[in-house]
């Protein structure tokens, strides 16, 4: 299990979603069930995404958390576009938000590559030893 606290894409992910609650603080409260909620939802999903997928033992369902997350930052990103175009942020913090949104995608997606590239050298590791045990167990099984 990793610690996710030393991941510097979950500190950005984290950061942006403190930011994202405290801009929503002053939405209209006709918005509370709707996109309040939904930035929201969508900006503590990133970091909570890669906790979870943090936790996971294999490569491959590590990647699926950080796909989701990278789906979800996509969608804050959309969000907060539409907050400003309804007036509900000033395009300055809407921009500061933009802003904070494309360093934790630079950021999620350095990550993303660095664990694909673990991942297919692992898979290429277990299949070498495979093809190694099965080798050797034919050889051996020849011998007899």
């Amino acid at each position: 299990m990793r610690d996710y606290t030393k991941i510097e894409t979950w500190k950005l992910a984290d950061d942006l979603t403190v930011a994202v609650y405290e801009h929503t603080r002053l939405f209209p409260k006709e918005e509370i069930y709707g996109l309040t909620s939904q930035l929201r939802r969508a900006s503590y999903s990133v970091p909570a995404n890669i906790v979870e997928g943090s936790s996971r033992e294999s490569k491959k369902d590590y990647l699926h958390f950080l796909y989701i997350s990278r789906g979800s930052l996509s969608e804050t990103q959309y969000f907060i576009h539409l907050s400003q175009r309804l007036g509900y942020l000033s395009a300055q913090e809407a921009d500061v938000l933009i802003g904070q949104t494309r360093q934790t995608f630079a950021c999620l997606h350095g990550l993303i590559k660095a664990v694909e590239r673990e991942a297919g050298k692992f898979n290429k590791m277990i299949a070498t030893v495979t093809s190694l045990l099965v080798l050797g167990m034919a050889r051996w099984s020849s011998s007899l």
